[in-house]
């Protein structure tokens, strides 16, 4: 992909990402995120309903009658993006790769946060550590995530989400808003994901293909394993073949699902064919 088409690409996923967190996005994401906690703002005169807790005792005297002290949240947070570059994100059986929904639903989140004044950072992960952006404010910063997105070339196409979220308890010291976007194919991250997500707020976003699910009965066929680039010869017209084939995907799944939810972590699945703005929208208003 040459830069013109880059440039195009990225023009075309903010026109409808940004259209989508301006409208749609931003009163959600911020009921869904609180902020670090409550900073004084001022005082006003006591209304009725007011709790009696939050009067201020020496502006009230000073002015022979009742006054309250008013807070607000403190708004500022950072959000990082999680995102899985591994070979099996190069997959799709329908009009998009999971790797482009993945950018869509990257760039959504981005500009919602941008929206809400909070900084935005990238980690790209393969089994290693392939990129990472640390959190900023700004236009032209999200759009330079949505650059990596689109064409950022991973060195390995193998996975290791336990790592990048050791990565990510290493850098980020504060608190911060973690979407793990990725097919999760992958396990072994339960120890670490519990850890991790006692200091942030995290929410896994699982995107797949319905081809990932189940194979249809169409005889010999060749396949090729994005991740360790193996061929082989699978026979789909046996029903033994068919039937491990989606319990292996069901095992997975079952694993993201309980491990997500015993660390006290979100999840999100979104097939490549599905409209992931309905996911994402049913999922902020469900917080």
């Amino acid at each position: 992909m040459d830069t013109k088409e880059i440039i195009k690409k990225v023009r075309k996923i903010e026109i409808k990402t940004r259209r989508l967190s301006d409208h749609i996005f931003s009163g959600e994401y911020h009921t869904s995120f609180k902020g670090r906690g409550m900073t004084f703002s001022e005082v006003r005169q006591y209304q009725f309903g007011d709790d009696v807790r939050s009067i201020d005792w020496n502006v009230t005297a000073k002015y022979n009658e009742p006054y309250v002290k008013v807070f607000e949240e403190e708004r500022e947070l950072n959000m990082m993006l999680m995102v899985d570059c591994s070979g099996s994100e190069s997959f799709g059986t329908k009009n998009q790769l999971k790797s482009e929904i993945i950018a869509e639903i990257g760039a959504t989140l981005a500009f919602s946060a941008t929206n809400n004044n909070d900084k935005i950072g990238l980690i790209l992960f393969s089994d290693e550590i392939e990129l990472f952006i640390p959190p900023k404010k700004g236009k032209s910063h999200v759009l330079r995530i949505i650059r990596e997105l689109i064409k950022f070339q991973p060195k390995s196409k193998k996975t290791d989400l336990s790592q990048a979220l050791k990565f990510l308890s290493s850098i980020m010291k504060k608190k911060a808003i973690v979407f793990v976007i990725s097919d999760f194919m992958v396990k072994d991250y339960e120890s670490t994901l519990k850890i991790v997500s006692k200091k942030h707020d995290i929410t896994g976003v699982r995107v797949f293909d319905q081809r990932e699910e189940s194979i249809p009965n169409i005889g010999l066929v060749q396949m090729l394993d994005a991740e360790t680039n193996e061929l082989m010869y699978v026979n789909t017209n046996s029903k033994r073949v068919r039937l491990d084939y989606e319990i292996n995907h069901k095992e997975n799944v079952d694993y993201f699902k309980t491990t997500f939810s015993k660390s006290g972590a979100g999840v999100i699945h979104s097939r490549v064919d599905e409209n992931y703005v309905k996911k994402l929208l049913s999922y902020f208003k469900a917080r």
